[in-house]
């Protein structure tokens, strides 16, 4: 029997490089589209974070990409802890037989136990893939790359605590040796190999990763009355947003209906096709952020999708599920509204990856996080379903408020009355959900008059309008002058603070900036 201070060490050092091997076997897995824990874990436990303390975790490490890397980060970093201290418990348990391989056991411990035990606590974002496999093959090929995980654990922990411990022949001191160093420098060296290969493949997969992109605003100078798909505004969950590669991809039909059916993107292309400009916000802009953009979409209604299946009697909702196992809900009826889409063009162009290629939905008047991206299953639900953000605590309503936004000039600008060439032009943006903007004031003395601004440009009722004032504006005299910005949508109701209105379905209120005016 070796000493109890030899088996924990060599378990030790051994679980170490077997918790290395594992969590590079799932960097590999995720390069090719497989979800692991390294990501589906983030979004498991996110959902039982209300918004209050997840926003202010959000604003504590720097933002949402932050908090991306830091759940990350954690993760590979607890892996590699309980590595190590299952190879210490493994070592302490063995070293009184350390000739037993025992594979049965082990596997018993190291393999089926965690796959069972992660199939329970992980079965919601199971069905996570990031190349469009359908939900319930995704949730397969997950299975099947964590078993795969958890073996290479298991394998590399067993063969490295033996290597340690062999002796070089049968009468050999079974203590610590010169021989047992060189081993443990071997093992040591082995397993700062596998994580420098490791760092190579993180380091591909971050270059891949939304943080370039996730949060992206448009507003400003630059805004267009139709955003460039490379500028429109973007928000993901995602580490890495899916890629999905459209022959693999399958788009259901399915739960409280009579007829369940699946589509291929050449199905829905053999749909008869509508184009209709749509704006999209998210449902945290606030007031002067840049969160929102406009787009001419392309697709099929999507109650061309749901009458065939006929929805039954008690269905009230309709549950969205992304590839990437986002999900969220909308109301069966506005589900059938003909303004919903199941868009496959933006803009002229196949949807960008980053807004949902192949299909995504695209839900008028209704925030962001109902536009599914990278959609892949159209469930009819009962009244109680909710999605990813619905079971955080977001919401209750989720329908847009009237809002409106000063572009131009910028918050804290100054101007010299004596080089004004002319008029300072004021400009902007209203939306009024899917309710269209019948006007727009300003108000240049922090709300106490109003002037009527002009409507250049006048999306269709599901768009925002671009304003401007009439005829700019030139300041009378030198001072501070405080401009306010409200909008009146199409069935004649204005803009305003909704002071008992969740702060988690949307900020309502003025956009204000504030001007200098020197002599």
């Amino acid at each position: 029997m070796m000493s109890r201070t030899k088996g924990l060490s060599a378990g030790l050092l051994a679980g170490l490089v077997a918790a290395v091997a594992m969590t590079v076997t799932m960097l590999l897995l995720a390069c090719v589209g497989i979800a692991t824990p390294l990501v589906i874990i983030g979004d498991r436990l996110s959902v039982f974070i209300s918004p209050g303390p997840f926003l202010s975790l959000m604003g504590k490490v720097g933002g949402y990409n932050h908090l991306k890397q830091l759940g990350v980060g954690s993760t590979i970093a607890g892996q590699l802890f309980v590595g190590a201290i299952a190879g210490t418990i493994f070592g302490l348990f063995v070293r009184r037989n350390f000739r037993l391989r025992a594979t049965v056991a082990t596997i018993s411990i190291f393999v089926l136990l965690p796959i069972i035990s992660a199939a329970i606590a992980l079965w919601p974002v199971l069905g996570t893939n990031y190349r469009g496999l359908p939900i319930d093959a995704a949730r397969l090929v997950t299975l099947i790359g964590l078993v795969l995980c958890f073996f290479v654990f298991e394998r590399t922990l067993v063969a490295g605590f033996h290597f340690l411990i062999r002796a070089r022949s049968e009468g050999e001191d079974r203590e610590f040796s010169p021989a047992i160093g060189r081993r443990a420098l071997v093992l040591g060296g082995l397993g700062l190999l596998i994580a420098g290969g490791g760092g190579a493949v993180l380091r591909k997969l971050y270059r891949a990763a939304t943080f370039s992109y996730d949060g992206t605003q448009y507003k400003g100078g630059i805004v267009q009355p139709i955003t460039p798909n490379e500028s429109f505004y973007c928000v993901t969950k995602n580490i890495v947003d899916p890629r999905v590669n459209v022959n693999l991809w399958h788009l259901e039909v399915t739960g409280l209906v009579q007829n369940s059916a699946t589509y291929r993107f050449q199905d829905l292309q053999g749909f008869t096709a509508v184009e209709q400009e749509t704006t999209l916000m998210c449902i945290s802009n606030g007031l002067d952020a840049g969160l929102i953009s406009n787009a001419v979409w392309k697709g099929v209604p999507l109650h061309d999708l749901l009458d065939p299946a006929v929805p039954v009697s008690n269905a009230a909702r309709v549950r969205l599920w992304g590839v990437d196992n986002y999900s969220d809900t909308i109301p069966l009826e506005k589900a059938m509204d003909a303004t919903t889409l199941v868009a496959y063009e933006m803009n002229g162009a196949p949807l960008p990856h980053r807004h949902g290629y192949p299909a995504r939905v695209v839900v008028p008047g209704y925030f962001g996080e109902k536009h599914v991206k990278w959609l892949t299953r159209i469930e009819v639900a009962p009244a109680e379903a909710k999605g990813f953000y619905e079971t955080q605590g977001w919401g209750p309503d989720f329908i847009v408020p009237t809002r409106s936004r000063i572009d131009g000039p910028d918050h804290e600008s100054s101007f010299f009355l004596s080089k004004l060439a002319g008029p300072i032009e004021v400009k902007g943006i209203a939306f009024g959900g899917d309710r269209g903007i019948s006007r727009v004031e300003l108000s240049f003395d922090d709300g106490k008059t109003w002037d009527e601004a002009s409507i250049y440009y006048a999306g269709s009722d599901l768009a925002w309008s671009l304003w401007k004032a009439s005829n700019g504006w030139t300041p009378k005299q030198p001072g501070d002058y405080t401009l306010v910005v409200r909008a009146t949508d199409g069935e004649g109701d204005v803009q305003e603070w909704e002071s008992d209105r969740s702060p988690f379905s949307g900020a309502t209120g003025f956009h204000k900036i504030v001007v200098h005016v020197t002599a």
